[in-house]
């Protein structure tokens, strides 16, 4: 049975669809789902797929499988696309934030933090004299 790669090859789709979109495409086959949630590739350079990885953890234990990654994605997609796989460390994302409005102020109050109910009307109590005294 041909892989997809050598039959695509064949059918001259080369203009329709780019060698970047068949290793992205075959990454996933090549690694497996529980990789590819750590690592995802982000460009094809000269033959050398550029893989960002989550952390240095993942980046040094995928440089050590980078020639059975290789194998596979030659495998997958035929010799000639991909030619070598480097390995990065992913860009810290983030978090998303609330949105706010210009000029709005964060409504938080710095009690909420306290796990404990009583201490923080303790720390509430504490504060309101602390802002009469500060007043007077």
């Amino acid at each position: 049975m041909e892989r997809a790669g050598q039959t695509l090859a064949k059918l001259k789709l080369r203009d329709a669809i780019s060698p970047d979109e068949l290793a992205f495409a075959a990454w996933n086959a090549a690694i497996g789902k529980r990789i590819a949630m750590h690592a995802c590739p982000k460009a094809l350079v000269r033959g050398t797929l550029l893989v960002e990885a989550e952390d240095g953890v993942w980046q040094k234990q995928l440089f050590h499988l980078r020639f059975d990654i290789l194998a596979k994605l030659t495998g997958i997609l035929g010799g000639g696309i991909i030619t070598d796989v480097e390995f990065r460390i992913a860009a810290p994302r983030r978090p998303p934030q609330p949105a706010q409005s210009h000029g709005e102020t964060d409504s938080r109050d710095d009690a909420d933090g306290i796990q404990d109910p009583v201490l923080r009307i303790v720390y509430k109590e504490s504060r309101k004299s602390a802002m009469k005294k500060a007043s007077a």
